[in-house]
């Protein structure tokens, strides 16, 4: 995210919830890109899942666009009202002009969350070159209301189910080292830890250095460090 951004969105949250809770979040995201900024990269074997299918309450419903003019006027409300709606109308505008998938997963009328796929390349800048078919999971959200329902796991359960249907052959993702909840749900679905990272930029290019997790057991470790041998920090555009 831009500095620009960071700062559009700051505004926007001050503006719906006043200093104080502004400085207190502001606080937390300081800790966090001082102290927990590496990022936890996964990954899953399209091509091995299994053919069960992931049974969606019926309470639920998950909905899969490929374009904005897809989008009931009150879904596209609700995605994009809750944080900064300008910015979020251009990532929407950028991402299906790029043959990107938008999966919402409603709970009655309402959006309860929703999460993107973009097949054979990234948005932004990734950590290793993708193939063809590849697919890469990004900016998975569920709304506060309706978290503590294993809809994350739900969500992308039934993606990764798609994607194999599909002919995909390996699926990415990641997620923020501190962000416990993620990581929880990642770990009821395929995907697996293949490293852990940081990013950095020099002179508008972006490098990757992937670094060990301390916590992880030594056959755990010994495998990411042939994945990571493999895909090892090679700059990029």
């Amino acid at each position: 995210m831009g500095i620009s951004d960071s700062i559009s969105r700051l505004t926007t949250y001050y503006s719906r919830h006043g200093f104080r809770e502004t400085v207190q979040r502001a606080v937390l995201a300081a800790k966090r890109a001082l102290f927990a900024n590496r990022m936890v990269v996964l990954y899953c074997d399209l091509a091995k899942q299994t053919s069960r299918v992931v049974t969606i309450p019926s309470s639920l419903k998950i909905h899969r666009l490929k374009s904005e003019q897809e989008f009931a006027p009150q879904d596209l409300e609700e995605v994009t009202s809750f944080w900064n709606p300008q910015q979020a109308h251009k990532n929407i505008k950028e991402r299906f002009a790029k043959e990107a998938s938008l999966w919402l997963i409603k709970s009655g009328e309402a959006v309860a969350g929703y999460g993107w796929t973009l097949k054979g390349c990234t948005i932004a800048p990734y950590y290793f070159p993708m193939a063809p078919d590849d697919v890469q999971l990004f900016d998975f959200y569920v709304f506060p209301k309706f978290r503590g329902r294993a809809l994350h796991w739900l969500l992308t359960a039934h993606i990764l189910q798609i994607l194999a249907a599909e002919g995909g052959a390996r699926a990415f993702a990641d997620t923020a080292e501190w962000n416990q909840a993620q990581l929880a749900s990642f770990k009821m679905t395929p995907f697996r830890p293949l490293g852990w990272v940081r990013t950095f930029k020099i002179f508008g290019r972006t490098f990757t250095r992937w670094v060990e997790n301390e916590t992880a057991d030594p056959v755990q470790r010994g495998t990411e460090r042939a994945h990571n041998t493999l895909k090892m920090a090679r700059p990029h555009e």
